[in-house]
């Protein structure tokens, strides 16, 4: 049987989210021959997370010490055991087909390294709203995210939480970054300097907002951290795209 790992970085304040989340795991399709686990690592050991967690044989919950949501990612890869690795963060909710849509293209596409969809913002109040920067569907070629970033004032085209990724190619870039936040705009600069990567233009995440989550606390925004980030997120793309490393090349040659 293949296997797909969904990861979730949660803490204490989001767990109340994480039925819905689970929810969106049941109620995807897979390809035969095909199924998922859930590896769940809380950012801490609080006690509080446990019990949003059903009892499923699929899920793999751990704990450990706060470090954030990319240490939590990066530390869960020790329990994931499959072949392609999908993030899900905790208050955020998969659309039906989405591990199926990103199966798909990484099993068709050996060239592709990673792939990104269409989200929406589920606002509070039950609405839904798009972006209006996605781009069309299909390859999207080493450093174009990095362009767009670059031109945008530090956002992407295509959104990070989103990722599903090979296994191979994401421990090759030692995981998630070690950030307070945008670790995972680090990630995925790192990978569209090394690879190229697919954009689904169907809708695939859900992507909550409500006055607890991280990116909407004022420290998110604080000028100099954010400065700090982006400064080193785009100097290890940058850094990488100048070792001249390439995926799936460099397999071939290891």
């Amino acid at each position: 049987m293949n296997r797909i790992t969904v990861i979730t970085a949660v803490h204490a304040p989001a767990a109340q989210h994480l039925p819905d989340a689970y929810k969106s795991l049941v109620d995807q399709q897979l390809p035969p021959g095909w199924e998922w686990e859930w590896v769940v690592q809380e950012d801490g050991e609080t006690g509080e997370v446990a019990p949003y967690l059903p009892q499923d044989s699929r899920i793999k919950f751990g704990q450990g010490r706060p470090g954030r949501a990319g240490v939590a990612r990066t530390i869960a890869l020790a329990r994931a055991q499959g072949g392609y690795i999908r993030v899900l963060d905790a208050d955020d909710m998969l659309t039906p087909g989405a591990l199926f849509r990103d199966l798909a293209v990484l099993t068709g596409h050996p060239q592709i390294g990673w792939t990104t969809s269409r989200v929406l913002d589920l606002m509070p109040d039950g609405s839904t709203v798009g972006f209006d920067q996605d781009p069309p569907e299909g390859p999207l070629e080493r450093g174009a995210v990095l362009a767009h970033w670059q031109k945008h004032d530090f956002r992407a085209q295509v959104h990070p939480a989103t990722l599903c990724v090979r296994r191979d190619l994401l421990m090759a870039l030692g995981g998630w970054m070690a950030l307070p936040a945008s670790e995972d705009t680090g990630l995925l600069l790192a990978l569209n300097a090394v690879s190229r990567g697919w954009f689904t233009a169907e809708t695939g995440l859900l992507y909550r907002k409500w006055p607890g989550q991280v990116t909407g606390q004022a420290s998110h925004v604080n000028e100099g951290e954010r400065s700090a980030r982006m400064a080193v997120v785009e100097a290890r793309a940058q850094a990488l795209a100048q070792l001249d490393w390439r995926w799936p090349e460099a397999l071939h040659h290891s």
